[in-house]
């Protein structure tokens, strides 16, 4: 049976409400933590390059694209919804292990992509507000994996609470230097017109469709989905979908309206004072101060580093289901926000000391053409879930919406493969590369190519073939064997509250012939430095409260009971000791730490489990 999905707020939001207001808030707050992703510095800088460049001329596409964004987050919704499944487990459900493990891969790439847009546009922010270092502040966008371990000890509704926050201050800064801006309406509705003046514009429109649908978006969805308990009934599926799409309409509209403000704003102010080579994030800001005056760089340094911020929680949440649905591995929280934001500073601090601040633009595009690289390798598998009609039964959908999911997909596949293209072409006929490497970047993309025919087509080739797919293989034994009496049984104490708690569990275990052995590890320093010559007042104390427990027991009607004090690190030093004395079965107390807790002082009792190879029962 697969695990839930972030099983720790999974279903954790009850929506059983007899107020249709009440109830439908409920469902609420898992597509504002998506719209994040809409709202990243990649986005920023293709929507100041298209206001700057062909005014408000661009709009439309905007609005298409997030059209597009809408239909195929529904899916992604719809999917979780009905299965019960994330994206990440349909795909290790369905596809040979060999093709998880490669898609794995490329998921984990496309948030590392999303973590360095991030970080730069954190490090930009602090830059533009504060003046600070580049460097700096790319060290200062790791310390927000604290702010991820407060959050997450309040649960998914306050982090949703939490992001709506940070979307909120982005979006009353764009609306307050759109005022200041004073656009023309007249011209603003204009831009809803689908036009194209050149094929600049082309390529512009192309690196906004881009830069909207963000792969790691469709895994998030799937599972942030079900974190809300609903009956597994037609009605109560039925109107958790379409709750889940209002709430979809609602944040992505807001997102695009985000968006949207950022062109309007390059196009009210760059582009009608004659300045249309504004790309960059520091151009926008110089330029804003030179003429909307200091108020509205300041809510431009603000709102990027809100969307820097933002994706503390996201970019996380998506790591942690692609790493537990591709291959079933739980990494602490915290030390999985760590790892991915080392992967975003580590080459953007390298790229900065060798090449200076001046290479971040083109480290925001190099992040924007990794994202595009993954896109394909996540739409596709979804399409083909929800259009699954005996794995999604009456909730299949309709082959109109199919029809058009294919031509999104096919336009995102295209335009992202167009734009991959066009900066290979311009790495092919730059002399000063090595022909090695232009050879390996073509078999590269060739092979991704091929990758990407293999998804789209596997699901032909599933069905011609008999596929006896099982996530387990292990056949159900006819019989249960016996197992035989336990003649050993350890018992070990820290000498905390969790004691009293261990000792309550003697009785289901131990049997008249059963030896107890009570176990304590002694970590003073002595203890760690000489072993068991250590003779110290710990060593004493301990020795003489693992006689008392002893006498306890022994008055309890136990009598065969020994005692074993150890020295040194308790999960080392206990395994062996375990060894050493033939124990068959183990009582270990929990501490209770948790989230920072675990992480400072780790926990004996989950190493534990994997250096002794006896049952263990851990109260």
């Amino acid at each position: 049976m697969s695990k839930k999905s972030l099983q720790e707020v999974h279903q954790s939001v009850n929506t059983d409400n007899r107020n249709k207001w009440k109830k439908l808030f409920a469902f609420f707050g898992p597509a504002y933590l998506v719209a994040v992703g809409y709202l990243d510095p990649g986005n920023w800088a293709t929507d100041i390059a298209g206001g700057s460049k062909f005014g408000y001329a661009l709009i439309w596409v905007l609005l298409m694209s997030n059209i597009m964004a809408l239909l195929l987050q529904s899916l992604s919704a719809r999917l979780g919804i009905v299965r019960g499944l994330d994206l990440a487990q349909t795909n290790r459900e369905y596809y040979p292990k060999w093709i998880n493990y490669i898609l794995y891969v490329f998921a984990e790439i496309a948030i590392a992509a999303t973590d360095l847009a991030e970080v730069l546009g954190m490090a930009i922010g602090l830059q533009l507000l504060f003046g600070l270092d580049m460097i700096w502040g790319v060290w200062i966008a790791a310390l927000d994996t604290l702010l991820l371990l407060v959050l997450q000890r309040f649960g998914i509704r306050k982090m949703e609470a939490f992001i709506i926050v940070l979307i909120s201050i982005i979006g009353g800064c764009f609306l307050i230097e759109m005022f200041l801006a004073k656009p023309e309406i007249g011209e603003v509705v204009k831009g809803f017109r689908p036009t194209l003046p050149n094929n600049e514009a082309l390529y512009i429109a192309i690196g906004i469709i881009g830069a909207t649908v963000m792969p790691h978006n469709l895994y998030l969805h799937s599972a942030l989905v079900q974190t809300r308990k609903i009956g597994r009934d037609y009605k109560s599926i039925k109107k958790a979908i379409k709750y889940n799409f209002y709430d979809s309409l609602i944040a992505l509209n807001l997102a695009f309206f985000v968006n949207a403000a950022i062109l309007i704003l390059a196009a009210a102010t760059f582009h009608k004072a004659g300045f249309y080579e504004i790309a960059g994030l520091h151009d926008a800001y110089k330029m804003l101060t030179n003429l909307l005056g200091t108020l509205a760089p300041f809510l431009f340094a603000i709102a990027l580093i809100a969307a820097g911020q933002s994706s503390t929680v996201t970019g996380t949440l998506a790591g942690q289901i692609v790493m537990e649905g591709y291959l079933h591995f739980r990494m602490n929280p915290a030390l999985r926000r760590l790892l991915t934001r080392l992967l975003a500073i580590i080459p953007a601090v390298i790229i900065i000391s060798i090449l200076g601040e001046s290479s971040v633009d083109e480290m925001l595009i190099f992040s924007q053409v990794l994202l595009s690289m993954q896109l394909g390798f996540a739409i596709i598998p979804l399409i083909h879930f929800v259009s699954d009609k005996e794995k999604m039964g009456k909730f299949v959908i309709k082959l109109p919406i199919k029809i058009l999911s294919w031509i999104i997909c096919g336009v995102i596949v295209f335009l992202n493969i167009k734009l991959i293209y066009d900066e290979e072409i311009v790495i092919l006929n730059n002399s000063a590369i090595s022909s090695i490497t232009k050879i390996f970047i073509s078999i590269f993309s060739l092979s991704l190519l091929l990758f990407l025919l293999y998804i789209l087509f596997y699901p032909f080739i599933r069905k011609t073939k008999k596929v006896n797919f099982n996530i387990h293989n292990l056949p159900i034994h006819k019989k249960i064997n016996q197992i035989k009496p336990l003649k050993n049984i350890g018992i070990a104490l820290d000498f905390s509250e969790a004691d009293n708690r261990i000792l309550n569990y003697i009785p289901l275990f131990v049997t008249e012939n059963c030896k107890i052995t009570i176990f304590h590890i002694t970590e003073s320093v002595s203890a760690n430095y000489y072993g068991k010559m250590a003779n110290d007042y710990e060593v004493n104390f301990d020795q003489n409260k693992l006689n008392e427990y002893k006498k306890f027991l022994i008055n309890e009607g136990y009598n065969n009971v020994e005692t074993k004090l150890g020295f040194g690190t308790p999960s080392l030093r206990l395994p062996e000791l375990i060894k050493e004395e033939n124990i068959d079965f183990l009582l270990v107390g929990k501490h209770g730490h948790k989230a920072l807790g675990d992480f400072i002082f780790g926990t004996t009792a989950n190493k534990l489990r994997h250096k002794a190879d006896i049952p263990i029962l851990m109260v």
